[in-house]
């Protein structure tokens, strides 16, 4: 689902080799050659491109055929041309929410991505303008939302009650990823954690809804 984003264990120039595969097959439909990975990732001898594959392909990143020039694939990857590149805009709360600009995702540029498989995309949500952020706290647990998963949000300003989007409180200067219930003279944000209590916003205050929550990419735990 989630591919080749700051894998655990790799150094940058690793990082910055298996980034420039996935995107070098996304726009031409077949792995990169060893000169034109070393070009692309600064490298000028083939030999020093072959080690860091080499060792790319013992951490179980990567698989290599070496009886043909382009014999390099990722492990674990969505089928090439099958891929949406969502923008990570940084951090949401799931827990008490905290002051911005730590989590404020208004803050961050697109400068990290991540890409997902377009068959795991709820059909409705394909081809929209899509957003994710990176989930920190426990309080959606109950919800199959863990600290440091990936949660992909469409932008909008509305909901419906049940709907779990990310908040912006502007009069309290925080932001918070809940469950969203309007009441009668209140908002309820509603964590999904049994040992949490909800957030009241009376209907005075500033609350802006920033994102509706159509997926969720769960983190990966690496055992060695």
């Amino acid at each position: 689902m989630m591919m080749v984003r700051k894998s655990k264990g790799l150094g940058e120039r690793h990082q910055k080799i298996l980034d420039f595969i996935a995107s070098y097959q996304r726009e031409h439909k077949h792995p990169p050659s060893i000169r034109e990975i070393g070009e692309d990732c600064d490298i000028s001898s083939t030999s020093v491109v072959n080690y860091y594959l080499d060792q790319l392909e013992k951490s179980g990143n990567i698989e290599r055929d070496r009886k043909i020039s382009r014999g390099v694939r990722l492990i674990n990857s969505a089928p090439v041309g099958d891929l949406f590149r969502v923008p990570l805009y940084g951090v949401i709360q799931a827990g008490e929410p905290i002051p911005i600009p730590s989590s404020d995702f208004n803050a961050f540029t697109a400068e990290d991505s991540i890409d997902v498989a377009m068959s795991l995309m709820p059909a409705k949500e394909k081809g929209r303008d899509l957003f994710a952020l990176k989930v920190q706290g426990e309080s959606m647990i109950d919800a199959m939302v863990n600290d440091g998963d990936i949660v992909i949000l469409k932008p909008t300003q509305d909901a419906r009650n049940g709907d779990m989007v990310a908040v912006w409180l502007s009069d309290r200067n925080e932001t918070t990823l809940k469950f969203f219930f309007k009441e009668k003279d209140k908002y309820r944000l509603q964590p999904a954690n049994p040992t949490m209590k909800p957030i009241y916003i009376d209907k005075n205050e500033s609350l802006e809804i920033k994102g509706k929550v159509v997926m969720v990419i769960r983190k990966v735990e690496r055992y060695n």
